[in-house]
């Protein structure tokens, strides 16, 4: 069996150590075949387990390897896209619908922690901050709709006094604070997920890419789902893959661009340090379109995310994230970076998520825009239950549009750099 590895991170490295799980090398009968082992695809293949379901799951690498295994670790409510453009896009009603099933993911991540022992440093506390006056005014827009329109009543604003107390920085004018939101370890959540799902009988085989699917007409093995050393036979299928799907489902592939990020881990700098940058331990991100975020490791490390221009993973990528954290935290310049990291997010054109059907059997899950922490595991449930019979909620967020992004795969690059370029511009002005 050839060894698996999974990209060198400050998560990699303070997760315990798991075993490799087989490779499929045979043919396999199974109710239901998940394809992707992140966060999705895990929540999916342990709801319907927990349905009595017969499971498969197929990762191209090891679980977690993609972004479930390498993000901030932000759990936020909501979706990333604009609430006002979701409800034009749908309807009031739906929009609704959408915006409930985003608490309940929240909801639903803290409940499987609690209920499978999960250790992964959760914390509550997420600040949204202002850097412009401007962002300042949207915040007390957002909030009065949160609050009255929403019924959300955990998020309040922080003027800028109050964030003078709470953060080590003069950078931001404002803020959101939220104390439903939280952030937690993102590695050893999933590699949680992953054991619970297998306790209760997933079959999850690692090393193994989905190369493409075909169905056949018949009942028991209605998709064939082709391996390069097996295959499943399967009377549904789920698509959890996001970026990594590629040519295994190119009819989606289109809707979706992916869009890197890289990740910084300082040296620990002790609980006093740590506090004196975050009083309250939330996990922060500011209001830019090319953003920073960032929050302290349960060892009392700054962790400092964003867009970078270079390829993410890259000491390139690090050194321009660390000149982005001086930025905003200059008391750190004496601290050496222990770690950086880098992976895709995979975004739409309306920022909103991408679900649906490629046939009455065959689902997919993709485009969260990097808001997907807590509405990838409610999305996997929304498929397990429609598969059960259940798709009223599902089927509302499959009815929100999407187009494809222009100029097809060989322009994506340049218009991406163009996209990055206006952004940061916006963003300056």
């Amino acid at each position: 069996m050839r060894r698996l590895t999974r990209p060198k991170s400050y998560y990699t490295a303070s997760a315990p150590a798991v075993e490799d799980r087989a490779e499929l090398e045979t043919s396999v009968d199974c109710e239901v075949c998940v394809v992707g082992g992140g966060l999705a695809g895990l929540s999916a293949s342990l709801h319907l387990r927990e349905s009595g379901y017969d499971v498969v799951l197929l990762e191209e690498h090891r679980i977690a390897w993609g972004a479930s295994g390498r993000s901030g670790g932000q759990a936020i409510y909501g979706i990333a896209g604009d609430y006002l453009e979701l409800e034009r896009l749908i309807g009031p009603g739906d929009a609704r619908v959408v915006w409930d099933v985003s608490i309940e993911g929240l909801a639903l991540m803290k409940d499987l922690v609690r209920r499978y022992r999960i250790d992964c440093d959760w914390a509550d506390g997420y600040l949204l901050t202002a850097i412009k006056e401007r962002h300042a005014r949207e915040l007390r827009t957002e909030i009065e709709a949160l609050q009255t329109k929403l019924g959300y009543s955990s998020a309040r604003y922080v003027p800028h006094e109050e964030l003078g107390s709470l953060l080590g920085t003069k950078r931001y004018v404002a803020g959101l604070y939220d104390s439903n939101s939280g952030h937690f370890h993102p590695l050893n959540y999933t590699l949680g997920l992953a054991a619970a799902a297998e306790h209760s009988g997933v079959r999850i085989f690692e090393g193994t890419r989905a190369l493409g699917f075909r169905e056949t007409g018949t009942v028991a093995g209605a998709v064939r789902v082709r391996t390069p050393r097996g295959e499943v036979r399967t009377r549904h299928l789920v698509l959890c893959g996001n970026v990594y799907l590629r040519k295994t489902a190119p009819s989606i592939a289109s809707k979706i661009m992916a869009i890197g990020s890289h990740i910084v881990a300082t040296e620990p700098l002790g609980k006093e340090r740590a506090r004196s940058l975050i009083a309250n331990n939330a996990a922060v991100c500011d209001m830019n379109r090319v953003l920073d975020y960032f929050r302290c490791s349960a060892d009392y490390r700054l962790l400092f995310g964003g867009r970078v221009g270079s390829a993410p993973g890259s000491s390139e990528a690090t050194q321009a994230t660390r000149k982005r954290m001086l930025r905003v935290f200059p008391q750190l310049a004496d601290v050496r970076i222990e770690y950086g990291w880098g992976g895709q997010v995979d975004v739409t054109l309306n920022r909103a998520p991408h679900f649906g059907r490629l046939a009455s059997n065959i689902y997919f899950l993709q485009g969260f825009s990097g808001q997907g922490i807590a509405l990838t595991g409610i999305a996997g449930k929304l498929i397990a239950l429609a598969i059960a019979g259940t798709a009223e909620r599902f089927d509302v967020f499959a009815r929100i549009p999407h187009r494809d992004f222009p100029g097809g795969r060989a322009l994506r690059k340049p218009i991406l750099a163009l996209a990055m370029l206006y952004y940061k511009l916006r963003d300056l002005l």
